[in-house]
Parts: C-alpha cells; sequence; structure tokens
C-alpha cells in the first residue's frame, strides 16, 4: 500500500486516506490558450514507468493538496512537499539521482 507523509501537517497517510489529482507540475492553460496547448493541458499526460511527481489531497486530514515523488515500478517514495512550488526541492532531486543514476529534472519536464 502506497504511504505518503503530508508535508503540511505530518501526518503518515496511506492512500485510502488521499486523493490523487494526476501529475504534478503542469503548466496550466486555459481561455486565451491556442487550441493545441489547451489539448496538452486537458488530454495529454505523461504516465511514465520510473520517476513520476504526482498531486494528492489530504482527504480525510487537513484537506491540503500537496506534491509527491515517486517510482510507479517500486512505490519507492522519494519525499513530499508544497503544491505552490514550481520544482521539487533539491534533497527530493538528489534521492532520486542516487537511486537512479543520470536523472535529470530538467530533462523530464
Amino acid at each position: 500500500m502506497l504511504r505518503l507523509t503530508c508535508p503540511y501537517c505530518g501526518a503518515a497517510a496511506d492512500e485510502t486516506e488521499l486523493t490523487p489529482g494526476g501529475e504534478a507540475h503542469l503548466t496550466r492553460h486555459g481561455p486565451g490558450s491556442s487550441d493545441e496547448a489547451f489539448e496538452g493541458y486537458l488530454f495529454l499526460r505523461k504516465n511514465p514507468y520510473g520517476v513520476h511527481f504526482e498531486r494528492w489531497r489530504h482527504a480525510h486530514g487537513c484537506g491540503k493538496w500537496f506534491h509527491a515523488a515517486r517510482d510507479t515500478r517500486s512505490l519507492q517514495v522519494f519525499g513530499t512537499y508544497s503544491a505552490q512550488v514550481t520544482r521539487p526541492p533539491q534533497d527530493i532531486i538528489d534521492r532520486i539521482a542516487a537511486t537512479h543514476p543520470g536523472f535529470d529534472w530538467e530533462a523530464g519536464q
């Protein structure tokens, strides 16, 4: 079972206490954007077999949204962090790189 720690209230919650929100760090496109950009925002998502950055909501806790970095192959969680940032904290990137040599956050985004 997937277990994540909410970075806001500190509670370790299993996935039944959380609501998934899909891929993290998306560029939002809405009214006024091109049809291609809006289509990409609505429908085109990564679904990697490996390192993935996701949005989660602590639904049965503090109710706040946060991001999690994890490996979809092994369910290894590299860390959780605020949803109000545009990139993962450096310590999480370093943890991923230690397990996945050659991992490059910039290349993956």
